[in-house]
C-alpha cells in the first residue's frame, strides 16, 4: 500500500504529485485576507550564529501570506536582542522579537509567579512557546498559528505552507495539524523517537491494555517533532509543558480538548535536518534527559486518567520495553541494509541503555512526586485570574521592539 494509506485514528496528509511551493503559497495568499496567519519561532540567541538560522530568514523573506512573525529570544543580552531585531527587519512580514531575559518581560513574569501561576522560572522551549502564545493571543484578528525550530539546517518554506494549508483552507475542519518528516542523511536518525517513544507506547499497550489515548498517540508518524499549528480557539485553552515534554504534553491537551476528527498530520518536508544532540548519560543532559522527561509526562498524564504505576507494573512495563527496543533495532537493521544506509548496532544498544536508565529514572522521580513539573497554565485561566495582564504583555514587547 502506499503511503496514502492512512493506518490512524487520525487523518494523515503525505506529500504526494508534484504540485508546487508556489501554488499552495498563492492560495495561502488569498485564504490570508479572511484568516490571518502567525508564525512563532523559540530561538536562543546563539542560533543566529549559525548558517541554519540565516537560512531559515532567508526563506521567510519570500513568504507573502503571513499576519504576523513572533520570534521568542531566550539567552540574550539587550546588544543581542538589538542585533537580532536588525537581522530579523530584512523580512517584509511584520515581526515582533520578544526578548525574554528583558525587563519589562521579566518583570511581567515574577507578576505571574505573583499570582500563583507555576514554573514561569522553568528555562527553555516550553515557557518561550508558552510566553509567544500569551503575546499573540492578546491579537483577536490572529486565526490560525504554527511554530517551527530554528535549528533546522535544510529548511524550505514549505514548512509554514504544510503546516498551514489544511488548518486555514474553509474545505477543511482541521483545528490542529502536526509536522512529520523522515530523518535520513546516510544513516538513520531520530533515536527517541525510534528506539524510545515508539517502544514504550507499544510496551504501555501491551502492559495496560488498548485506550483510544494511547491508539491517538501512536497514529502520530513523528509524535516527537516540534512542528505544529493550531488555530487561535484552541490555542487558547492550551497547557504547555515547560520541559523536554512539551510536544507529547501538547498532543496530549490537544486529545483533550477538541475532536480526532479535527486533527491531522501533514508530511511538511521529505527529509528534516537539525542539529544532532549528545545522547547523554544516565539522563543528565542530552537525549537522555529529553526521554526522561518524556517518560515522566506520559506517566502523569496516563495517571490522570486513573492508571496505577505500581512497582510490579512497572518492572513489566521495563522488561516490555526491553524486548520492543530491541525489535526495534532488527527492524531498523533490515530497513538500512536493504537502503544501503549506514547502520551502527553496537551505538543502537548502547542508546537504548541509556533509555532504559531514563526509564528508571522516570519512574523513581514520578513516585517521589508525581505532580512534577506543574504545566503552564492556559492563557484563558491567566486571563481569568489578571484581565489585562496579555493587553500589558503586548504593550511590554512592542515598547522592546520601539513600536
Amino acid at each position: 500500500m502506499s503511503d496514502f494509506f492512512q493506518n490512524g485514528v487520525i487523518t494523515t496528509i503525505p506529500r504526494l504529485g508534484a504540485r508546487s511551493v508556489e501554488e499552495m503559497e498563492e492560495e495561502l495568499k488569498k485564504l490570508s485576507k479572511r484568516r490571518n496567519m502567525v508564525l512563532i519561532l523559540p530561538a536562543l540567541y546563539s542560533e543566529f550564529e549559525t548558517e541554519a538560522m540565516h537560512n531559515i530568514i532567508e526563506e521567510l523573506k519570500h513568504v507573502n501570506y503571513l499576519y504576523r512573525i513572533v520570534l521568542g529570544l531566550d539567552a540574550a543580552t539587550k546588544e543581542q536582542f538589538e542585533e537580532v531585531k536588525k537581522i530579523m527587519s530584512v523580512i517584509p512580514t511584520p515581526v515582533d522579537v520578544i526578548w525574554n531575559d528583558g525587563p519589562r518581560v521579566m518583570a511581567l513574569k515574577a507578576e505571574l509567579d505573583d499570582a500563583g501561576f507555576q514554573s514561569t522560572d522553568v528555562k527553555g522551549k516550553g515557557l518561550n512557546v508558552w510566553m509567544m502564545m500569551g503575546y499573540i493571543l492578546s491579537d483577536s484578528n490572529a486565526y490560525a498559528i504554527a511554530l517551527h525550530d530554528c535549528d533546522i539546517v535544510n529548511y524550505t518554506r514549505e514548512i509554514p505552507a504544510r503546516l498551514f494549508y489544511p488548518i486555514v483552507h474553509p474545505a477543511f475542519d482541521f483545528e490542529f495539524n502536526k509536522g512529520y518528516y523522515s530523518r535520513v542523511t546516510d544513516k538513520l536518525h531520530g533515536r527517541a523517537t525510534r528506539l524510545f517513544y515508539t517502544p514504550l507506547l507499544k510496551s504501555l499497550e501491551r502492559n495496560f491494555g488498548n485506550s483510544r489515548y494511547l491508539d491517538y498517540m501512536s497514529s502520530f508518524r513523528y509524535g516527537l517533532s516540534g512542528e505544529f499549528a493550531f488555530i487561535r480557539s484552541l490555542a487558547r485553552g492550551i497547557r504547555i509543558s515547560p520541559t523536554w515534554g512539551l510536544e507529547v504534553s501538547t498532543l496530549s491537551e490537544v486529545y483533550n480538548n477538541t475532536s480526532k476528527k479535527r486533527i491531522c498530520q501533514s508530511e511538511i518536508m521529505e527529509s528534516y535536518e537539525h542539529k544532532h544532540q549528545e545522547l547523554g548519560a544516565e539522563a543528565g543532559g542530552g537525549v537522555a534527559k529529553m526521554t526522561k522527561e518524556i517518560a515522566e509526562t506520559i506517566f502523569r498524564i496516563m495517571s490522570q486518567s486513573g492508571v496505577a504505576f505500581s512497582g510490579s507494573k512497572f518492572n513489566a512495563l521495563l522488561t516490555t520495553y526491553f524486548e520492543e527496543s530491541r525489535r526495534a533495532i532488527d527492524q531498523y537493521s533490515a530497513i538500512s541494509e536493504v537502503n544501503g544506509l549506514k547502520y551502527n548496532r553496537k551505538n543502537e544498544l548502547a542508546a537504548i541503555e541509556t533509555f532504559t536508565e531514563s526509564l528508571r529514572l522516570a519512574n523513581e522521580d514520578f513516585n517521589k512526586d508525581p505532580m512534577g513539573v506543574p504545566s503552564l497554565a492556559a492563557w484563558t485561566n491567566v486571563r481569568s485570574v489578571l484581565p489585562n495582564f496579555t493587553y500589558r504583555y503586548n504593550e511590554a514587547v512592542k515598547a522592546d521592539n520601539g513600536e
